[in-house]
């Protein structure tokens, strides 16, 4: 395929070179969004009297049959074009004639490629913002269910306070509606076209960049031509927050990897996604969680690339700028093959609340409700805290618990204890009464589910 720049060449491009220099193995996705820019374009291009309506017809005319061509398997790309926007121009061309060779007119490859990449990663971002809600229902359904299950919870991971399974749940629902938060955030600044900057410098066409930036569905234009073909900020942006998401994710799948061994054993994952070992017939290895674990460095590394390719351009366009693509494809394919596996994987997650209790039953837990029944007695906290960690150190020495600690012993460390303590201390007690904004009880759960809930409708 001759290239589009051989005019001012002598000599062909070296094979190697060649295929060094081509992108269309990995740019090949963005065909759909190619297409719709350059049909953008070529109605502007008439509208503005540019190019007559006959061959803009013919255009738009060639464009949607390469569109419906590529989508039904009769077109497929060509590996020898230099990147998708010179395949589909020379299929243009050969399909149509001159007209095809007009399209280009007051359009570079330098905005074109940016429009590509902005209207591509808009639909992926509402993609990926779909499938986090999906896994944010998941998550809900299972804390509706296990509201009021008693489990431990955690500081250090060490069993500190009592709380529901759904309670903790929960923690995971807000962080991912803060990713999609971050995500629509990175899309509003996004959401501006390039198109009309041309090469860098602008045109000498009476173009119509509001217009092309309208049927696009942009919000506005880039103002300034420059930073029209050279910005990748949104790039970034947009790996910034996938990389966060990741993070919740693998903290998500951490736990879950915990939960589900023979140590915890608070959950059981459903056999469509476990594994088992070539040698040890007994096992069932949460072979997803723990990918979905080490797949996040594999979008940090994303991130990471783009910003260190970045760092030290010059304005304006750059070859560098090619590499933009496989960092933020790989993390968008990532991110959506990770959100995909984990929805289904904790709707079919069963949880053990009889494991859960026992847990709770352990590590004296109750404690700091313990010192709480002694300061609403009228005992200060801090001479409470003491007591109670005297209590805690003789239990443990004797094999006791709080809950079965004589009442004679406690009388001992203070007159203030009273048979109504035992009440006080239960599990159920010190989860339910705690009924603040946000907290452990079922009731702040199940407000806190709504919330979730409210939040996905929006």
């Amino acid at each position: 395929m001759e290239k589009m720049w051989a005019g001012r060449f002598q000599k062909t491009l070296d094979k190697t070179a060649d295929d060094f220099n081509s992108s269309i193995r990995f740019d090949c996705r963005m065909y759909a969004q190619d297409i719709k820019g350059s049909m953008a374009h070529a109605t502007m291009l008439a509208r503005q009297g540019i190019l007559s309506q006959t061959e803009t017809d013919k255009i738009i005319d060639g464009l949607a049959g390469i569109l419906a061509d590529i989508e039904n398997g009769t077109l497929t790309f060509d590996m020898q074009a230099e990147d998708i926007h010179m395949f589909i121009d020379a299929e243009l061309t050969k399909r149509i004639g001159e007209a095809g060779k007009r399209l280009h007119t007051a359009r570079s490859r330098n905005d074109q490629v940016a429009v590509d990449i902005r209207l591509y990663l808009r639909d992926e971002a509402e993609e990926i913002i779909e499938l986090i809600k999906e896994t944010v229902k998941a998550i809900t359904a299972q804390a509706e269910e296990n509201a009021a299950t008693i489990a431990p919870g955690y500081t250090h991971l060490q069993r500190a306070q009592p709380i529901s399974f759904g309670h903790h749940l929960l923690a995971y629902a807000m962080m991912l509606l803060r990713d999609i938060d971050r995500i629509t955030d990175a899309k509003k600044r996004m959401n501006f076209s390039p198109l009309g900057s041309c090469a860098l410098a602008g045109t000498t066409y009476p173009t119509d960049r509001a217009f092309t930036a309208e049927q696009l569905g942009f919000d506005g234009v880039m103002q300034n031509s420059i930073d029209g073909v050279s910005d990748r900020d949104f790039c970034v942006e947009l790996l910034s927050a996938f990389a966060l998401l990741m993070t919740h994710l693998s903290r998500l799948s951490e736990e879950i990897v915990l939960w589900s061994s023979w140590e915890f054993k608070f959950v059981e994952l459903d056999d469509s996604y476990t594994t088992g070992s070539s040698i040890m017939p007994q096992k069932k290895n949460p072979d997803m969680a723990e990918l979905i674990r080490g797949k996040t460095g594999r979008v940090y590394g994303d991130l990471m690339a783009l910003l260190t390719t970045l760092k030290g351009l010059p304005l304006a366009y750059n070859k560098d700028m090619q590499e933009d693509k496989e960092s933020i494809f790989d993390a968008i394919d990532t991110v959506k093959m990770c959100l995909k596996v984990l929805a289904p994987m904790l709707a079919t997650m069963q949880v053990s609340k009889e494991n859960t209790y026992r847990a709770a039953q352990k590590g004296f837990i109750n404690a700091t409700d313990l010192a709480d029944y002694l300061t609403k007695k009228g005992l200060p906290f801090r001479s409470a805290y003491k007591t109670v960690g005297q209590i805690v150190a003789e239990c443990i020495e004797k094999g006791l618990v709080l809950d079965n600690f004589p009442i004679e012993q406690y009388r001992k460390y203070s007159e203030l204890f009273e048979e109504d303590l035992y009440a006080e201390i239960s599990l159920e007690t010190c989860v339910n009464k705690r009924n603040s904004l946000g907290g452990a009880s079922e009731q702040s759960v199940r407000a806190q589910i709504e919330w979730v809930k409210k939040e996905l409708q929006k």
